[in-house]
């Protein structure tokens, strides 16, 4: 596949969110998920600043209205500050800067960063009411095929080419190996971004030195893709104390290597209460086939939930159901609080999973699924079934996000 521009979700995302009102967009998400492409897209001539160009930093050093006279308020640009949240006082010019120079006029900011930009809300959120927080993901079916928002959050099916299936599975979601569809230049990228998140990025987020603990830490966590986490067991093979395991999982996680979803328990007898699972933002990553489909599949509804919940269908998150005598279903996905639909991702086609009518039965889902990686595309909507059905992987994820 040749390498081009990739129009993605995003740039109507961000073009609704300021027809809307004057708040700040934040764009957070992984390295080399296409952040900086789709921002300096967005608009022509906007003003770019990234914190990691040294002119960029000494002018935003010098302060917001250094900034301000950089920039010219009169033209009512588009400004994107980029990885700001690298400087430790970046909240601090941020307000400043747009309560003093933006706020009352038709200027436009674009917040990014690859490390979470919420974790940095300890002691409260100084720039709560300024800001909205946009969730950027890798590539996945439904945005390969309309990268557009829509009113509706379930859209009509519709099939993927094989060579983009094909690609999506094989090199995974972000843009550079999707685009490229080569093994080699796969085998470079993934070495090159696994360097810049253990050898610079840990770094900017945290003072852990243990570095090498943190890597093998990251390499088991693949390994157990998808299986239940004990983090006592984890500190034992690492020699590390349980804290140490737990404080550098949540490095990981902001950095997003990988993480977490939690069991549903509600209405559902002897249910798993605290245990977690991991999965990787990069499914490519995984080896094994059966964890690798299931993560591919988690990935999609995670950007699911995050883009619905983001721009304002609802409060939507992602569990899993287990029990504790091991009745399991892989994900329950929750609208408001209240379970919405079930999934249970099959490689290859099997049985229906008799864990799924139980399921539905116990938390009232509209919908449950079982949902087959090496099925041909069916035309069908399954969300219209109200019943345990099995649907091909094509289908189910082309009526997502």
């Amino acid at each position: 596949m040749a390498m081009s521009f990739l129009k993605r979700i995003y740039t109507t995302t961000l073009a609704e969110h300021f027809k809307d009102g004057p708040e700040m967009a934040f764009l957070a998400g992984p390295r080399q998920v296409g952040k900086t492409t789709v921002v300096r897209n967005f608009q022509d001539n906007a003003i770019y600043l990234n914190w990691d160009n040294e002119d960029h930093r000494r002018l935003i050093l010098d302060g917001p209205g250094r900034v301000a006279n950089h920039i010219g308020l009169k033209k009512s640009p588009v400004v994107i500050f980029d990885e700001i949240h690298k400087y430790p006082q970046w909240k601090i010019f941020i307000k400043g800067f747009y309560d003093t120079y933006a706020s009352h006029t038709n200027m436009r900011i674009i917040v990014t960063g690859s490390a979470r930009l919420d974790i940095y809300r300890k002691g409260g959120d100084s720039l709560m009411g300024r800001y909205f927080l946009y969730r950027m993901h890798p590539l996945t079916v439904a945005e390969l095929l309309a990268p557009i928002t829509s009113d509706r959050e379930i859209r009509a099916p519709v099939e993927l080419p094989n060579d983009q299936w094909q690609n999506l599975v094989r090199f995974g979601g972000f843009p550079q190996p999707f685009l490229r569809g080569n093994n080699r230049f796969y085998n470079r990228w993934r070495g090159s971004r696994l360097s810049q998140i253990f050898r610079e990025d840990i770094y900017d987020v945290s003072r852990v030195q243990e570095i090498r603990m943190v890597e093998i830490l990251a390499d088991l966590i693949m390994q157990q893709a998808g299986q239940l986490v004990s983090y006592a067991s984890l500190a034992r093979k690492i020699r590390a104390s349980e804290d140490s395991i737990r404080r550098w999982i949540g490095i990981l996680e902001s950095l997003y290597y990988c993480f977490s979803i939690r069991p549903w328990h509600t209405n559902v007898s002897r249910s798993l209460r605290k245990e977690p699972k991991y999965y990787m933002w990069d499914w490519s990553m995984i080896t094994e086939t059966g964890a690798k489909n299931e993560n591919m599949v988690a990935c999609h509804l995670l950007k699911a939930v995050h883009h619905w919940t983001d721009i304002g269908h609802g409060d939507f998150n992602l569990f899993f159901l287990r029990t504790k005598d091991k009745r399991e279903v892989d994900f329950l996905v929750s609208r408001d609080g209240i379970p919405w639909f079930l999934v249970e991702v099959k490689s290859s086609d099997a049985g229906l999973n008799k864990n799924l009518a139980y399921f539905q039965k116990a938390t009232g889902a509209q919908n449950a699924f079982q949902v087959t990686i090496n099925e041909p595309f069916s035309e069908s909507d399954c969300f219209s079934v109200p019943y345990p059905v099995k649907v091909p992987a094509k289908t189910f994820l082309s009526q997502l996000v």
